[in-house]
């Protein structure tokens, strides 16, 4: 059965219809449930108790229990359709619009020519199935990616990064269902490693979450038109996020490794220094940090940690994994007294905390709540923190992810995570090198 507020019914009746379960029985009471008094939600429990109870004992609540069908992928896909579209750019685009096709801004139009020429850049076969993405739980094809990537204005010799996006995007670990699902402004920040990012140009330096960076703005735009024309998260619909973000148009940015005094960010997902690689984070778009005046080590981390330390981030709620982009100048500042990145990390982890007793009793139990032991059982198990308790934004120092990008200036930032519910995930960008020339009739014949 599914149990959810009126605000989101609609959400509930696609996840169902799209899962195979378009008889499993719903439940909805009046939002919002959460930040109002006891009283109400006691009142609005005993309205809906007989409704819940008759739902879990009807035999179609019963007869539709079965594995949800995001639960097996298949493997090939249908080719895409072809449809005839105008010619003139404004009535173009119109028509995606009007189509739903589009995430309000213009699109290049996918024609069979630019569709093939992308996929010219993998080796992959063109319906081979990448993975579902809810909430419509529609297979993204290896094709259906390649004209995504051309209506957001890819290059086709950036399509293996693309594709490699959305491979980690569907694992699991992302949770990209409840990414999607969720009332929280986060947004699917892509980070490009190697000797691939140099090569295609992804930007690191100066204004590298900003715009006129072709590569940064059309890899992230190509994932999130992914998500909104084959996952269908739409905002108000399967995108439930309440105010949304601009980072939810494109959010992608390469690291400067030239001016890292670390090793590459790859290196701590356990790939080697020259293997290119991807990795998404589910995330906020960047906190600005701003410290020109502190000139070692322990000043600025005492004001990044302060920065991070935030009352209002789902981290606080539900730790999860925040992602710092240290600026060159200030990695350097850093790296100067002999700090390398574990050492900021347990720093960070001790001390990016945020005092119990400047919150809400509410919101204290709701964060005691969600750290109760696995295996704890009753209500006893839940105690108020202390008034003098410290609270982390992360389960542990490795949970908070480091990288270095930006210009000249005194300016890193944070990007807080949805929570623990969702891990970043890091792919191998495929080595491949696209055909000069490739006709149509080529690269869409069976392999």
């Amino acid at each position: 059965m599914a149990v959810g507020t009126d605000d989101f019914a609609d959400l509930m009746r696609l996840e169902a219809r799209q899962r195979g379960l378009p008889a499993l029985p719903k439940l909805t009471v009046a939002h919002p449930l959460g930040g109002i008094q006891p009283a109400a939600v006691t009142e609005r429990a005993a309205t809906a108790i007989d409704d819940l109870v008759a739902g879990l004992t009807a035999n179609g609540a019963v007869q539709s229990r079965r594995e949800l069908a995001a639960d097996t992928v298949p493997t090939r896909g249908e080719p895409a359709a072809q449809v005839e579209l105008p010619a003139h750019p404004l009535e173009l685009a119109t028509a995606f619009d009007e189509r739903g096709w589009s995430d309000g801004l213009p699109v290049i139009p996918p024609t069979e020519e630019l569709v093939a020429a992308t996929l010219a850049y993998t080796d992959r076969d063109r319906l081979d199935v990448v993975g579902v993405l809810p909430p419509r739980q529609a297979p993204a094809t290896v094709e259906a990616i390649a004209v995504n990537a051309v209506m957001a204005g890819c290059e086709p010799r950036v399509f293996p990064v693309v594709l490699a996006a959305i491979e980690a995007l569907v694992d699991p670990a992302h949770n990209v269902t409840g990414l999607n699902a969720t009332t929280h402004p986060v947004a699917e920040f892509i980070l490009v490693n190697g000797p691939i990012a140099r090569e295609l140009g992804v930007h690191s330096g100066s204004g590298c979450f900003g715009p006129a960076f072709r590569a940064n703005l059309t890899i992230g735009r190509a994932l999130r038109l992914v998500l909104l024309n084959l996952g269908g998260a739409r905002p108000g619909e399967g995108d439930r996020a309440t105010q949304g973000s601009p980072a939810k148009l494109a959010f992608c940015a390469a690291e400067d490794e030239e001016r890292s005094p670390w090793s590459p960010f790859q290196t701590t997902r356990g790939f080697d220094a020259t293997t290119s690689t991807v990795t998404v984070f589910g995330a906020e778009g960047p906190h600005n940090i701003r410290d020109g005046d502190s000139n070692d080590a322990l000043g600025l981390l005492q004001t990044i940690a302060g920065s991070m330390s935030q009352a209002g981030s789902n981290n606080l709620l539900h730790r999860g994994e925040p992602l710092l982009a240290l600026a060159p100048e200030h990695a350097a500042t850093i790296a100067a007294d002999g700090w390398d990145r574990a050492q900021v990390q347990q720093y960070l982890f001790e001390h990016a905390r945020f005092p119990a007793h400047r919150l809400s009793p509410e919101l204290r139990r709701a964060i005691a709540v969600r750290d109760i032991p696995e295996g704890a059982e009753g209500p006893e198990q839940i105690e108020d923190f202390a008034p003098d308790a410290l609270l982390p934004i992360a389960d542990g120092p490795q949970s908070i992810h480091i990288f270095v990008a930006g210009g000249a200036g005194k300016h890193s930032s944070w990007m807080p995570s949805w929570g623990r519910t969702t891990l970043a995930v890091t792919r191998a960008i495929a080595d491949r090198q696209g055909a000069a020339v490739a006709s149509v009739e080529e690269l869409r014949a069976p392999r």
